[in-house]
């Protein structure tokens, strides 16, 4: 049973800094391509950052460029989301998605994804 387990959410201030973090059993996870989306309330899931299998490819949104970055440990199974220069409109819940993709390409869409985790919440107060 494949599982990805997000942690590190929490509440912050703007300016801030957060680590997320999302484990991953039940794949084989170096040959999957690993993303982070975020949903705020009343708004639609949107793409944040992602990197292909080998991590040598990276692509973010624009709203967070320069301000967050996607890595993973493959050894460890494990793929963060290091935030920093957090703003109010960051506030959202973030998950964690694998996509079995051994191309450098990183896929954009939620459906373009097959697991995704539950979720974790981030909050930053201004």
């Amino acid at each position: 049973q494949v599982q990805l387990v997000e942690s590190g959410g929490g509440l912050v201030q703007v300016g801030g800094s957060l680590r997320l973090s999302c484990a991953a059993s039940g794949l084989s996870f170096t040959t999957y391509a690993m993303a982070w989306f975020r949903q705020a309330p009343g708004k639609e899931r949107e793409f944040v950052g992602g990197l292909s299998w080998n991590g040598r490819n990276t692509y973010y949104a624009d709203s967070v460029k320069g301000r967050f970055t996607v890595s993973r440990d493959n050894a460890k199974r494990m793929v963060a989301l290091q935030m920093n220069s957090l703003k109010p409109e960051d506030t959202a819940v973030y998950y964690c998605a694998a996509r079995l993709s051994l191309s450098d390409q990183v896929g954009t869409g939620w459906n373009d994804y097959n697991f995704r985790g539950q979720g974790t919440q981030v909050t930053v107060s201004s």
